[in-house]
């Protein structure tokens, strides 16, 4: 087999499965943890085994699903965090496209964050092992924003990381109680996490060089 007719498999195989993940999608909208592999083959328009052949199992979907919705979140922070705004109105818009994205698709937050909720019928996920590295990875990412903008004086990779996780933290915390309970609008929700911020966000300066926050 010849290099072009290898990539032209490759792109063949690429794009068929993108539409597998957005049959999948569509079920997650609608389901939530309750997608199984059988609704999501179906929607797909393929039997299960095929599906199987595809992404292993319900695990290798998931995760392939996570890595899709983890970059699509990922870049919409970025673009928050770099709009030309002053740093406080930049830090609310960074919870808020967090706490929109949640919103925007619970179902789908639920899928991801609680799996352990789906159908009692399949094997389910141990949470811990498959959505802890999806926030392990939103607050490596912060902490390079941090490091790459901010001037936190001695130490500051270590400091930036520790920001980076525990914001990233704070934010699934809040957010998973807020998306559960409603006890207030989003937009309170925003202006409050900011409020406990700030103080020590506000006093760091820019880093020499760097991009700015």
């Amino acid at each position: 087999m010849d290099t072009t007719q290898r990539t032209e498999q490759q792109r063949s195989a690429d794009r068929r499965r993108r539409e597998l993940l957005e049959a999948a999608d569509r079920v997650v909208l609608r389901d939530g943890p309750q997608a199984s592999m059988n609704a999501i083959a179906a929607e797909a328009g393929i039997t299960k085994p095929i599906l199987y052949r595809h992404f292993g199992d319900k695990s290798g979907l998931y995760a392939a699903l996570a890595t899709r919705h983890t970059d699509a979140l990922l870049a919409s922070l970025r673009a928050a965090l770099d709009a030309p705004a002053e740093r406080r109105e930049r830090v609310e818009a960074t919870l808020d496209t967090y706490l929109a994205a949640i919103e925007l698709r619970p179902q789908v937050y639920r899928f991801l964050m609680h799996p352990a909720d789906g159908n009692p019928g399949e094997q389910g996920f141990d949470v811990g092992k498959h959505s802890a590295p999806l926030l392990r990875r939103m607050g490596e990412e912060l902490a390079q924003v941090i490091e790459e903008r901010l001037d936190l004086g001695p130490g500051t990779q270590q400091l930036a990381r520790v920001w980076g996780h525990g914001i990233v933290g704070m934010m699934h915390a809040a957010g998973d109680w807020w998306l559960g309970e409603r006890p207030c609008t989003r937009a309170e929700l925003v202006r409050s996490l900011a409020d406990l911020l700030w103080g020590r966000l506000a006093a760091a300066g820019d880093k020499v060089g760097g991009p700015g926050f």
